[in-house]
């Protein structure tokens, strides 16, 4: 096998079984920090051994029972340097995990580990991406706009509060996974946003946030294939994502769903959420659930995917996908969604009067103010509409977004 053949092994085999490996050391060893570390160290053997010994037929079990040897070897090391670390051998569990939740796979213990409401969100992203994404602490503390140093601590932190506050390393019960599983689905989710349309630094868009968050998302999907949510974050994730080859100009801009190219979008992303959301409806149409709130975004992606641009776009119906989740969240940013998608239907005034019942709620989110300053400059009331530019560009962080502000508003101005 050839060098590069050998790199591709290594790289595949971190992609989709390192939150296993961890998932299982954590389990036997129940500690975190063993785990992270042994998983590591299991790693790094692999790259050394397999460019001489070949890629074994079974790299996850390979890897598996090497990060297993690597831990025993740490706790021996640990127990002789320190009398205190002597119980740790003990902790060691070779057997079969016992039922602790609706689904038997550690990976999503490991997911409801990390994701515990009694760590700090900034935690759960961190401990997300680090022992179920694989991320470094270096590739993190860049992505979050971070020193290594405060990032690290921020995980080594979260972990000894799991282990101080003696927070199970198992999956609820299945009476209140759902609730539970809310909290793990928004993590995925920031983590895809963040990363979708950053909101500081100098990178627009952010691909290994993007990919690691549509990643964890496929993982969740194979663990609990019949939850709709979890089917719905999914597929919303894959159609935003789908149209990232069209949304960011040559020359660095924010380019609107109105001026895309949509024969750039993703046709392989958007149909693998096509799917998704016909067998959600064919679930809700056999009583199997109701849609929730990421079924119902990934609704209103599935009606912008279908159409050939703004104008044959069935805004009618988003109106309606709008209705409907303003039933289960009626948040700021969904009746701002709403009122945006009313303009196309009932035209900018109707629009703008949504808006304007928003203003004291949302007057420090930039998106507000850009498509309040939209709909302003499509009424012909050009001095407004600047100034809602100039608030917009105020507050965004993302250097495409405000690019393209500034453009609309010179274009005012001029």
């Amino acid at each position: 096998m050839t060098a590069p053949t050998v790199d591709q092994a290594i790289t595949r085999a971190h992609r989709e079984e390192w939150a296993r490996v961890v998932a299982d050391l954590a389990r036997r060893f129940g500690d975190l920090d063993i785990a992270e570390e042994a998983a590591a160290e299991a790693f790094a053997a692999a790259a050394q051994r397999w460019p001489r010994e070949g890629v074994p037929p079974n790299p996850g079990g390979w890897l598996t029972t090497t990060a297993t040897r690597k831990a025993i070897d740490w706790i021996r090391r640990e127990a002789k340097r320190d009398a205190k670390h002597r119980a740790a051998g003990i902790v060691h569990d070779d057997t079969p995990p016992e039922p602790t939740g609706p689904v038997e796979d550690d990976r999503l213990r490991l997911f409801f580990t990390c994701c515990h409401p009694a760590l700090a969100l900034e935690a759960r992203v961190a401990l997300t991406l680090r022992l179920l994404g694989g991320l470094t602490v270096p590739e993190i503390a860049r992505a979050f706009l971070v020193q290594e140093t405060t990032m690290a601590r921020r995980i080594t932190r979260a972990k000894a509060k799991i282990k101080a506050a003696r927070i199970p390393f198992r999956v609820p019960s299945a009476e209140d996974v759902r609730e539970r599983l809310a909290g793990v689905l928004a993590v995925v989710y920031l983590i895809f946003n963040e990363g979708y349309l950053t909101g500081e630094g100098d990178d627009p868009v952010r691909v290994d946030l993007t990919d690691q968050a549509i990643h964890l998302g496929r993982v969740l999907r194979s663990l609990l294939p019949d939850d709709g949510e979890v089917a719905g974050l999914l597929a919303l994730m894959l159609f935003t994502d789908a149209r990232r080859p069209a949304r960011v100009s040559r020359t660095g801009e924010l380019v609107t769903l109105d001026e895309q190219d949509r024969g750039a979008w993703d046709r392989a992303l958007i149909a693998e959420g096509n799917a998704l959301m016909r067998e959600r409806i064919a679930a809700v149409a056999a009583g199997r659930g109701s849609p929730g709130r990421y079924q119902l975004q990934a609704a209103v992606n599935a009606v912008h995917m279908e159409a050939g641009s703004v104008r044959d776009t069935n805004w009618s119906a988003i109106v309606a996908l709008y209705d409907h989740m303003a039933l289960i969240d009626a948040s700021p940013i969904v009746r701002l969604n709403r009122a945006v998608a009313l303009a196309e239907v009932d035209g900018p005034a109707a629009g703008l009067a949504e808006l304007d019942r928003l203003a004291g709620i949302l007057d420090d989110y930039h998106a507000f103010h850009a498509a309040r300053a939209d709909l302003l400059r499509r009424l012909g009331r050009g001095g407004e509409s600047c100034a809602a530019y100039e608030r917009a560009i105020c507050l965004t962080g993302n250097p495409a977004e405000r690019a393209y502000l500034t453009r609309r508003r010179d274009q005012l101005a001029g």
